[in-house]
């Protein structure tokens, strides 16, 4: 017998070994994504790649290039600044590539049925390991900071040469008293860390990883990441303080690990507690740095 009932030939005309035939359809299908045009490539590598550079130069802006001006330039300058950083990712995704949101490619070709974590856009509901992830790194932050204040920076005056620059920029934004740093504290801690993680992982690092291997996503991401807060660290410590060098270090260090968690979760939430505790205990310190200066 040469022919299946369904009317299809095999090859020279013959059944193959049942055992190969069985092993072939127990093989997994493998699903690979479309290759991606090499003009869309070029477009995202160039969108994430002002993604990367415009935070620093809105911070060189305000700590170094403005710095003489008055408060109101500074603040108006900042906020302008601020608006356009966290309002391009929106723009590029919804507006200028929303196939992005789909995982397909940008030639119009076939979506696959399995997008890879690479390709997918928008973050998953929050897993319980990664929030456990986040919530014991934030910890792991939050402890070493006020630790290490209390127990060796503030004994040692490691901080001192930084609190008048510090109570300067802190009158500078309208805070007058210990009311109003708290609900500076409280923002920051609370919004901008999110808007922090949504710019650099979600956009940055969730390009990157679409671009480029894991491992590199992760570090260039989070020295972009850092690049920006090393000025802010410099305007308070200036570029050549051991300071600057330990703290942005530790910047970089953060930024990988949320990252990280992000990549394993495919959520925000873990790696946003874990910023937020980071940031909580970075306002406790500089509360306790200003207050002297500030007459609280």
């Amino acid at each position: 017998m040469t022919r299946l009932q369904c009317g299809n030939k095999f090859p020279h005309g013959k059944i193959p070994n049942r055992a190969l035939y069985a092993a072939a359809a127990r093989r997994p299908v493998v699903m690979t994504q479309p290759s991606i045009p090499a003009q869309s490539v070029r477009a995202d590598a160039g969108a994430v790649l002002v993604g990367m550079v415009f935070p620093t130069l809105v911070t060189w802006l305000y700590f170094v290039a403005l710095r003489h001006c008055p408060s109101a330039v500074q603040q108006t300058a900042y906020a302008l600044g601020k608006s356009l950083q966290f309002a391009f990712p929106l723009l590029w995704v919804f507006v200028l590539r929303p196939r992005w949101l789909r995982g397909n490619n940008a030639g119009g070709g076939q979506q696959t049925p399995v997008a890879s974590s690479s390709a997918r856009a928008m973050p998953r509901p929050a897993r319980l390991a990664g929030i456990v992830q986040g919530l014991a790194f934030g910890a792991v932050i939050f402890a070493a900071i006020l630790s290490g204040w209390h127990v060796w920076l503030q004994p040692a005056g490691f901080m001192a040469s930084a609190t008048a620059a510090m109570a300067q920029k802190v009158s500078a934004f309208g805070v007058t008293s210990p009311a109003g740093f708290a609900a500076m504290a409280i923002f920051y801690a609370l919004v901008h860390s999110f808007l922090e993680e949504y710019y650099w992982r979600w956009f940055v690092f969730g390009q990157l990883q679409r671009l480029l291997p894991l491992p590199a996503a992760i570090v260039l991401s989070s020295l972009a990441f850092t690049v920006h807060h090393v000025i802010v660290l410099a305007a308070y410590f200036g570029w050549r303080s051991p300071a600057t060098l330990i703290f942005s270090l530790g910047v970089a260090a953060g930024g990988a690990v949320w990252a990280w968690i992000y990549h394993r979760s495919g959520s925000l939430l873990g790696p946003w507690l874990s910023h937020m505790l980071a940031d909580a205990a970075i306002f406790t310190v500089a509360y306790h740095m200003v207050r002297g200066a500030m007459g609280w």
